[in-house]
């Protein structure tokens, strides 16, 4: 519940493009606070007085560090916004430990995320690396192609991503089942309880991984899931690095047992130069850039604003953890 105690007049830390492109936004819904910005050179305005922080996709990942480091030395601080889905970080979970409150623009890079999730896929059904560097060598090569009509999408994790991922997947004629923890007969689509992961696991012909990071998903596919692929699978990544043991799954795609996979996310980012992913010719690599784009970047902003007006009028915030979060 909303803390009655706080004062009106604790500033706002955001970025400093926060700050000058959205400058009339925050006046207008918070007239009395003050802005405290990020800028190149370090802080602009007292951080004693910051009771409010948005974490902005602007900040990430190059400045991700100041911003969380100021947020964490401001001693007044009450509440932290962030503009992702993803807070299983232990930068958001010590915060609510210490009593600060923390939302998430859960759905803001829905469709962003679940179009990079499907570019993989259809890139992986066309063998488009091998296309690309028949290209570069000059190499006229006429390849048969995979079809995705009939195919089996597996959407593992039906949040904001998991659901637009299979409505795509329907769209492209493919066979959609999810998975979630419990089905609960009001998806869109087919969809079977985590405790048959195994079963679809040995249909799929594409895997799409939009889950959380938790105790229960950490190298959730390890090498005895892996073994139970189909080889003509191929996998795609949008949810965390750490769904996989990345060891396990360079010796799948190395050997056969999985076709090919497109992975945005990675045990340790950045990827380290000395990654086998780098350079098999069945992996696509993209630097955690599903949604990196303006209007996710945009959606962020305005969940910070609707929250903003809901922490000033006193109400419940939307997507907020819960205060014994772990």
């Amino acid at each position: 519940m909303p803390d009655s105690s706080i004062s009106a007049r604790g500033a706002i830390l955001v970025s400093d493009l926060i700050a000058e492109r959205h400058a009339k936004e925050l006046a207008a819904i918070a007239p009395e606070r003050s802005i405290v910005s990020l800028t190149p050179e370090g802080l602009r305005g007292p951080i004693e007085e910051i009771e409010i922080a948005f974490f902005s996709g602007d900040c990430f990942p190059d400045r991700a560090a100041p911003f969380m480091g100021a947020a964490y030395a401001a001693k007044q601080l009450r509440w932290l916004h962030s503009f992702s889905a993803g807070v299983d970080s232990p930068a958001f979970t010590n915060l609510v430990r210490r009593g600060i409150r923390v939302s998430h623009s859960s759905g803001a890079n829905a469709v962003a995320v679940a179009h990079c999730a499907m570019s993989g896929l259809m890139a992986l059904s066309r063998e488009l690396p091998t296309r690309l560097e028949d290209q570069r060598a000059h190499q006229w090569e006429r390849r048969l192609s995979r079809d995705l009509e009939g195919n089996t999408l597996a959407v593992l994790g039906l949040g904001p991503i998991g659901l637009e991922v299979g409505r795509i997947g329907e769209a492209l004629r493919m066979k959609v089942i999810g998975l979630r923890r419990r089905a609960r007969g009001d998806e869109p689509f087919e969809t079977w309880g985590f405790d048959r992961l195994d079963d679809l696991l040995r249909i799929a012909d594409y895997i799409v991984l939009a889950l959380p990071l938790t105790p229960e998903t950490h190298h959730l596919f390890d090498d005895a899931r892996l073994d139970k692929l189909k080889p003509e699978a191929a996998i795609i990544n949008v949810g965390r690095g750490e769904l996989f043991d990345e060891s396990a799954l360079i010796r799948a795609l190395t050997s056969g047992k999985v076709r090919a996979a497109a992975l945005d996310v990675f045990e340790e980012e950045p990827l380290p130069e000395s990654s086998p992913l780098w350079d098999l010719p069945n992996v696509i690599v993209t630097p955690h850039c599903g949604g990196y784009t303006e209007a996710s970047h945009r959606h962020a902003v305005d969940h910070f604003f609707e929250n903003l007006a809901k922490y000033e009028a006193g109400e419940d915030l939307h997507n907020e953890m819960p205060p014994t979060a772990k």
